[in-house]
């Protein structure tokens, strides 16, 4: 098992950077596939990035364009999600999420943790 503690989150202008970390518990941390979603005010969950378990097998979701970069530190347990340009439509809860499998899809990913608000002003 892993558990997860997202941290980062907060209030940002239009046009500025926020960088997520998600600190995972356990010696298995580099089995995994880490991924990031967020959860927009009033909408389903979606896929943010995701990344393979050595770091490679990056793939971000289109809304992304270039702005987000996920990448991970295996031997510090900790998976970043380093996010620039940031505009008012990315305000959102975003969380970091565990799978053994690679995929982009949420319901794949079993372990997740509380999330941290993002929060982006115009």
């Amino acid at each position: 098992q892993v558990q997860l503690v997202e941290s980062g989150g907060g209030l940002v202008q239009a046009g500025g950077s926020l960088r997520l970390a998600c600190a995972a518990s356990g010696r298995t941390f580099s089995s995994y596939y880490m991924g990031w979603f967020r959860q927009p005010p009033g909408k389903e969950r979606e896929f943010a990035a995701r990344i393979g378990t050595s770091g490679g097998s990056i793939r971000y979701a289109d809304f992304v364009k270039g702005r987000f970069t996920i990448s991970r530190d295996n031997a510090n347990n900790t998976v970043y999600l380093q996010m620039n340009s940031l505009k008012p439509e990315d305000t959102a809860v975003y969380y970091c999420a565990a799978t053994q499998s690679l995929t982009v899809v949420a319901q794949a990913y079993g372990y997740w943790g509380q999330g941290t608000q993002v929060t982006v002003s115009s």
